[in-house]
């Protein structure tokens, strides 16, 4: 018996072949009306929800399916064997069983329009599309007149599910989650219409088609998916009102968070309802890109405020193609689709371009509009903060590099090439900027010295060139010339403060390195203690300065001290005869220069390079033999290489009991040995010999 039952099943009202799908879509037809078979009594066979019940598990054996002809392929909304229409009890066996089907086809009537119809009233679509297949199945039979009667009742029965069908398939994202049972059935209800328009062309043809079919359910259903994107897509209000965004970069992130969510559910949900040749994904994909992109070309192509076209660039390069696959399932879909850019690549560029010029134009006003600020600040009656011991107008450099910094971030926030871009323009600027600052400054130093807090406010733009270096150093490569420009324009305005700073301190040294030859050095050990006293008031002063402005002030002071010894050395004011009056000043210079070297050693002074000059000259003024005054002269211009003959011979009139032979002997040695190449810090080269 069980082994016959597909049979039954393959009757004019069995399972058609090749609607499983909406079988399991919903539960087995039930009766939508009163049949032949109710009004006969009950007989002990099987009742209908046990013949399903057994077919479900026959149709998990291997070859156990219906296999349906094609001339019995319609679908009734009974059960496989009604109750009222069971093989009588007297005829057993499979003849008994096979006059019992045939009975069936003769007493069962086709489904009615009204049947249908109440099957769509209660959205079971997939029910109803079966049973109008069997209604237009039913057709075949009739008159002519009776056919066109019946057909324009099909026609108006398909248009209301149709309607259904379609209006569910428009709701798709949102019936995905909240009713996936309806979407599911109105999934299946296009599939088995599919299929019916397939069948029907494959038995007829093409000169042969009747006006209702093909139905091309197919095409309309694309065009509802457009419909349906294109709907969401100019939805704004779903989307929250972002503060201080604009009606386009409002738009811009509403079509973004709806195609990456929207396509989400496709992905996760709607995609596995659909036949792979359906291509579900990539069409929603392709749809959702092609409105964006047409909306994004629009806005392209439209007058954008300067912040929206930032927007549109950066939906363009960064959130569009990056944001888009944060989530994996979603990413692993769009990397099939390749969708491409939103914008084609020559508009896109001629965006950048005019990004690329408005940022510029706006960092190197409001660096020029922050320089008028300070130099407005120059002219206050107020002593700069201090910050850490030190006077500061750093607010100038924190400004213009936050403005140059923050500029650069947001432009490779779009893309690393326009960052490129907008870094290379922007460190042009900067440059022209210092200029204007070095201008600046030198202006205030020329005509405020009378200000009350003129050298605080020297020292404050001294410590402000270290943010501007510091910025120099990490972010610009060696290569590039702006860096040199850069860094020579801080040393001019460093260099100039300095000057400034230290120009009351050697004025008052002056006199006194003079009485170092005015008396012969004698007292000369007082002479250095008041030069160290008078020099250690200034340098307190200096310790505002930040530390590497500070120990590059004081090797100053330290270089400034050596040379005015070295300068009193060669004024040709001592001739000493003896070796006994030699040996004497040079054990004067020899203490002196141990005080000086203690002194700016203690103070901060890295110029150990200058602690041996004094040392060497006081040597060659001990030494008596020609053969080591010669060699201790080598090693004096191996260490300081920019000492020349002048001042060698300039020097030497010290020992006067140097014949000229002896005298020549020496200088040209001093030709021979001296390097051509300059020193990294010169000393002799200053020195003007009279």
């Amino acid at each position: 018996m069980m082994k016959m039952l597909p049979f039954f099943q393959s009757g004019p009202f069995g399972i058609r072949s090749g609607s499983e799908g909406c079988i399991n879509a919903n539960r087995p037809f039930e009766n939508t009306s009163a049949s032949e078979a109710e009004q006969v009594p009950a007989s002990p066979e099987p009742s209908a929800d046990e013949i399903w019940s057994r077919e479900e598990k026959m149709r998990e054996m291997p070859g156990a399916a219906c296999r349906a002809s094609r001339a019995s392929s319609i679908t009734s909304n009974e059960s496989c064997i009604s109750a009222g229409d069971s093989p009588e009890k007297g005829n057993k066996g499979i003849k008994g069983m096979l006059k019992s089907a045939f009975k069936i086809v003769k007493k069962t009537k086709p489904p009615s329009v009204k049947q249908v119809m109440d099957l769509l009233g209660e959205q079971k679509l997939c029910d109803a599309i079966q049973h109008l297949f069997v209604l237009e199945k039913s057709l075949s039979s009739k008159s002519e007149e009776g056919l066109n009667a019946s057909q324009k009742d099909i026609e108006s029965v398909y248009e209301v599910l149709k309607h259904k069908v379609f209006s569910t398939l428009k709701d798709s994202v949102l019936l995905a989650k909240t009713n996936p049972d309806l979407l599911q059935q109105a999934v299946e209800a296009l599939k088995e219409q599919e299929k019916e328009d397939q069948n029907y062309m494959s038995e007829n043809p093409p000169d042969q088609n009747m006006q209702f079919r093909p139905r091309k359910w197919k095409e309309l259903w694309m065009v509802t998916v457009k419909e349906s994107v294109e709907a969401r897509m100019k939805d704004t209000s779903r989307t929250p009102r972002t503060e201080n965004l604009s009606a386009v970069g409002q738009n811009l992130l509403h079509m973004g968070k709806t195609m990456r969510e929207d396509l989400t559910v496709v992905a996760k949900y709607i995609n596995k309802l659909y036949p792979p040749e359906f291509n579900v994904f990539s069409i929603y994909a392709e749809l959702y890109h092609n409105y964006f992109a047409s909306q994004a070309k629009k806005n392209a192509e439209s007058h954008l405020e300067d912040k929206d076209i930032y927007l549109l660039l950066s939906w363009v390069h960064n959130f569009y193609p990056n944001d888009m696959r944060k989530d994996h399932d979603l990413a692993v879909e769009l990397d099939k689709v390749k969708l491409g850019s939103l914008l084609p690549s020559s508009l896109s560029k001629e965006l950048e371009n005019k990004y690329l010029d408005s940022e510029e134009v706006t960092v190197k006003n409001s660096l020029s509009r922050c320089l008028d600020k300070e130099i407005q600040r120059w002219k206050e009656d107020k002593e700069p903060e201090k910050l850490n011991g030190h006077f500061q107008s750093e607010l100038l450099g924190i400004f213009v590099i936050q403005s140059i910094y923050s500029s650069q971030q947001r432009a490779e926030n779009i893309s690393k090439a326009v960052g490129e871009e907008l870094s290379r323009r922007l460190l042009k600027e900067l440059p022209a900027f210092l200029r204007s600052y070095r201008d600046a400054f030198e202006d205030f130093r020329e005509k405020s010295k009378k200000h009350r807090y003129y050298k605080p406010i020297l020292i404050a733009n001294i410590n402000n060139c270290w943010n501007f270096r510091e910025y120099t150093e990490k972010y610009m490569a060696e290569k590039d010339d702006s860096k040199a420009d850069i860094l020579s324009t801080l040393t001019d305005i460093e260099n100039s403060g300095f000057d400034v700073l230290l120009q009351q301190l050697f004025a008052q040294l002056k006199p006194m390195f003079k009485r170092f030859t005015e008396n012969k050095w004698d007292s000369s050990s007082e002479i250095m203690n008041e030069i160290i006293k008078t020099t250690s008031k200034h340098i307190s002063d200096l310790k505002t300065l930040k530390d590497p402005f500070y120990h590059a002030i004081v090797e100053k002071i330290h270089t400034r001290l050596v040379k005015e010894y070295i300068v009193r050395l060669l004024k040709r004011k001592v001739s000493l005869k003896t070796a006994a009056q030699q040996q004497t000043l040079a054990q004067h210079i020899s203490k002196n220069a141990a005080d000086l070297e203690a002194f700016c050693t203690s103070n901060g002074s890295q110029a150990t390079w200058l602690n041996s000059a004094l040392p060497k000259l006081a040597e060659i003024i001990r030494l008596q033999d020609l053969g080591a005054i010669k060699i201790e002269v080598a090693t004096l211009a191996t260490t300081y290489p920019d000492i020349r003959k002048r001042h060698l011979e300039a020097f030497l009139h010290i020992k006067a009991n140097l014949s000229r032979s002896e005298l020549k002997s020496i200088l040209g040695y001093l030709a021979d040995s001296t390097a051509s190449t300059q020193p990294k810090a010169p000393l002799f080269s200053n020195i003007n010999v009279s």
